[in-house]
């Protein structure tokens, strides 16, 4: 298990990617702070979870976009659980589906720096620990719409763009200090974010892509635990879309 004496926090992985990211990295050995904002019970029910199948894990509750709770977090994480080597960044900012002309520059303003400063924080918060164990690793959650934006999604589309120009700094700077910094940009993908979407924007989706289906929790899972795994990858952003972005 290659991630076996190292210690994850996952922020906003009470359900959906964040739950399975968690879950898989419980899987290959690591200790994972499960952190919630508001879901509390399903929060538990993943550590739970983990913890019947042998692994270590604990709730870990704050408001990814407060610097002050970000800090709490990782303090009552590195006491409980031990130093922080992997930090995914999944907490979902949420956003109004709006066309431009009618989209108020408050809800915008609140999508672009709630995205921004829950990436921020929670960087400046656990990067310290990692350079205290001498290294880690960042995936920060992006989505194929920072590239390939649709009809109301200009807040969404923009604050992920900028999530992942961030990655990239990043990458640039703490890479010599043996920290890599990676994003995963998953298409649609079927979760309770979701659930509301049309069943004919589904398939609609599904028939773009190569592999003819939609993304699952589990999908992206997979890509965050290979790019923690790819020592010499740093810098990247790996879109999980089945293949929806050749076309």
């Amino acid at each position: 298990m290659p991630f076996t004496g190292n210690v994850a926090l996952v922020t906003g992985a009470s359900r959906g990617i964040g739950a399975a990211v968690a879950k898989a990295l419980a899987k290959q050995g690591a200790a994972v702070a499960v952190n919630y904002f508001g879901s509390e019970a399903a929060a538990q029910a993943v550590v739970e979870e983990i913890h019947a199948a042998g692994g270590r894990a604990m709730t870990v509750q704050a408001d990814a976009r407060d610097r002050a709770q970000v800090e709490a977090m990782a303090t009552t994480v590195k006491a409980g659980l031990g130093l922080i080597g992997i930090l995914v960044l999944n907490a979902a900012i949420g956003f109004p589906m709006t066309g431009f002309l009618d989209y108020p520059w408050e809800a915008f303003e609140a999508k672009v720096l709630g995205e921004m400063g829950a990436a921020f924080h929670g960087c400046r918060a656990v990067v310290p620990q990692m350079l205290e164990r001498h290294g880690g690793a960042i995936v920060a959650i992006t989505s194929g719409l920072a590239r390939n934006p649709g009809w109301g999604f200009c807040a969404h589309s923009a604050a992920k763009a900028g999530l992942e120009g961030f990655v990239r700094a990043l990458a640039c700077e703490l890479g010599p200090m043996g920290i890599r910094v990676n994003a995963v940009a998953p298409g649609l993908t079927l979760t309770d974010a979701t659930a509301q979407v049309p069943e004919q924007h589904k398939q609609a989706a599904a028939n773009h892509t190569p592999l003819r289906r939609n993304g699952l929790a589990e999908d992206v899972a997979e890509a965050v635990v290979g790019l923690l795994q790819a020592r010499f990858v740093t810098g990247a952003t790996l879109p999980v879309n089945g293949g929806g972005h050749v076309f």
